[in-house]
């Protein structure tokens, strides 16, 4: 055993550090043969890939290691939520438990904190803004003066939807930063600085590669530099990387900077009215652009797109009019602060459509994104892995990536491939629970046709008196709204029990309505298979209606198989198999997470059995006994109690 490896022994021992310090705590062998991984990884620098089955404890096993290293930590994870829980649940633990001496701090993007330049120019009546953001406006002014981290997520009341949200935090476009008059006391700089300072910081995805994207461009930083970078839910960096690597442009950015403008031009400049004709103009044009596209949602690619002539028109009339406002706001520089941000603003916005609608450049994915009221340009890299592999190249950092999901199969090859790690540790660790005794799966016969009309329906009626036989509560998860909200309507009639569905309230409360109420049934999608940790009776069966491989028409996919197809790849193997076993297996994830826990798993789609790849699917999922019987499986369900 070397010293690496002893160490990570002396932490978990059961007479060691955590033992004594957290109630209940006994050390699992994965986690001990994990913990000396970690340790390992920081030593000799060798990126460590680790894929830790639900229940391994691979939170303390990846912590413990690091905060006894006394190096400099960057903890990076997939969403906010998460976030949340390692910065107020685990790391306070584990600080307790190791007498750790040195700072630690919570960085999250600029959209979660106050805005207090942007607060205090709000007066009452906004013009347009409705009753619901005015009550909201109350609700964050009597916040205000009580916050010390200025973070919007603490406002109680305050829904993450608020269409106030966008107007009390600020943007990389509208943020004066070291010229704003309240610099010294801005909530963002000072989570920055304190950040800065820190031993250890938790950030997310999201924000890790911002702060990538921000050195490349030279504009400092907004994480400190790590010896040692953890990124826990490692399974969703390819597509959050191609986001920060590629550009993107929303109509909204060209209503915000008219909006400004027309501000700025009643306090800098009053007698220039052609200022807030040139603002009007913009946003006219800007909203022509997205009708342009259609009324649907929807996404596509922009080639295209672009080739059709009412699209093409609408975008050469809102290049006319940024080169109208070009001209009208040259005249205007020097009259003040704020119009002269809303010049440089402008003149990045033209470089930045220019960049998105040169559609001919290779390598990159074109495509659009509508929602109700704003069209979304992106131009997204179809491989994340040259550029990573620079930054894995950086001397004196080591990598740790984790995650329940990154093999297929016992492979690591897809997720490595994806980052461009070439030199790496594996290691793959199993759940300790015990699948055989806890769970079965079953893959019901008869089914309707994956894509048939109606299916939600037909599911539903179908799957009724399994439901009704669930002691506990139901996640159903859909691949579809359409299929949600069928699925949601038949239950609502003929189930005696409460149907939640995702959109109705925020995704917490959801979750805590869930988990009190014990039987109920939620009905959700994507935003639900992973992250979401229900133990006990409250959830005790997960209904999954289809493999969950990508839509076909979603641009980035079509990309990136157009791109197999010139390299003579098969791209289902390569692209859209693994992407849809690692998404399976976070959903099954969500069923069994703690020892005690009991449950089936149903999963309504016959290509599972009757197709080649079924096999890879299963061969990566839990060894769950398997039937076909709805009958055998109520039998088991039976038994729960």
């Amino acid at each position: 055993m070397d010293a690496t490896d002893s160490h990570s022994h002396v932490l978990f021992d059961p007479e060691g550090p955590l033992a004594k310090a957290i109630e209940g705590f006994s050390p699992r062998a994965a986690q001990l043969e994990m913990s000396a991984a970690v340790s390992r990884a920081m030593q000799d620098r060798i990126p460590l890939v680790v894929e830790a089955g639900t229940g391994t404890g691979k939170t303390f096993a990846y912590l413990a290691p690091a905060l006894a290293a006394g190096k400099k930590v960057v903890v990076s994870t997939g969403s906010r939520n998460l976030q949340e829980q390692l910065y107020h649940r685990d790391l306070p633990t584990l600080v307790q438990a190791l007498g750790y001496a040195h700072p630690v701090a919570l960085l999250k993007g600029r959209s979660n904190y106050l805005c207090i330049e942007r607060l205090g120019r709000l007066n009452d009546a906004v013009p347009g803004m409705s009753s619901a953001a005015l009550a909201d406006l109350q609700t964050v002014k009597r916040f205000a003066p009580l916050t010390t981290s200025g973070d919007v997520g603490d406002i109680p009341g305050l829904s993450e939807r608020s269409e106030l949200l966008p107007l009390i935090t600020s943007t990389n476009d509208n943020c004066a930063g070291r010229d704003c008059a309240h610099y010294q006391e801005c909530y963002l700089v000072k989570a920055r600085n304190k950040a800065m300072e820190a031993q250890v910081v938790v950030v997310n995805h999201h924000l890790f590669f911002a702060d990538m994207a921000v050195r490349d461009t030279g504009f400092g930083q907004l994480i400190p530099d790590a010896e040692v970078c953890i990124l826990d839910e490692a399974h969703q960096l390819p597509e959050i990387a191609g986001q920060y690597f590629g550009q993107s442009q929303s109509g909204r950015q060209f209503s915000e900077l008219s909006r400004d403008m027309r501000l700025a031009q009643k306090t800098e400049a009053k007698d220039m009215a052609q200022i807030t004709k040139a603002a009007d103009q913009l946003e006219r044009c800007a909203q022509d652009f997205r009708l342009a596209f259609g009324l649907d949602s929807g996404r596509g690619q922009l080639r295209p797109a672009l080739g059709r002539s009412v699209i093409a028109q609408a975008l050469s009339r809102l290049n006319d009019s940024l080169s109208f406002t070009h001209e009208v706001l040259k005249l205007a520089l020097g009259r003040g602060e704020q119009l002269d941000q809303c010049f440089e603003r402008l003149i990045g916005l033209r470089t930045q459509l220019e960049a998105l609608t040169r559609v001919e450049e290779n390598g990159y994915s074109f495509w659009y994104d509508c929602s109700r009221l704003h069209v979304t340009l992106h131009k997204t890299p179809l491989s994340v892995a040259e550029r990573f592999s620079a930054e894995l190249a950086r001397e004196e950092v080591s990598w740790i990536f984790t995650s329940a999901t990154l093999a297929v199969g016992d492979s690591f090859e897809h997720f490595c491939n994806d980052l461009g790690l070439s030199e790496c540790r594996t290691l793959q660790l199993d759940s300790p629970f015990d699948y055989p005794r806890q769970s079965r799966l079953c893959v019901p016969r008869y089914l309707p046709e994956t894509s048939g009309a109606g299916r939600g329906r037909m599911l539903a009626h179908s799957l009724l008196e399994t439901l009704e036989k669930v002691p506990g509560g139901t996640f159903f998860l859909c691949t579809s709204y359409q299929v949600m909200r069928e699925v949601a309507e038949v239950l609502r009639a003929q189930l005696d029990r409460s149907v939640l569905m995702q959109g109705e309230d925020n995704k917490v409360r959801l979750l805590e309505q869930f988990s009190q109420d014990g039987r109920a049934v939620l009905v959700a999608t994507g935003s639900f298979w992973e992250g979401i940790d229900v133990r006990g009776r409250a959830l005790q069966c997960v209904v999954i209606d289809k493999l969950p491989f990508a839509a076909p028409d979603d641009p980035l996919l079509s990309a990136r198989l157009e791109d197999c197809r010139r390299k003579g790849e098969d791209g289902f193997a390569r692209v859209q198999l693994p992407k849809a076993i690692i998404t399976l297996k976070q959903g099954v994830g969500r069923l069994i997470r703690d020892v005690e826990d009991k449950g089936v798993l149903v999963i309504t789609d016959a290509r599972l059995v009757n197709r080649a790849y079924g096999a890879d699917f299963i061969a990566s999922l839990p060894a769950m006994p398997r039937t076909r019987s709805l009958r055998a499986l109520n039998e088991f369900l039976l038994n729960l109690e």
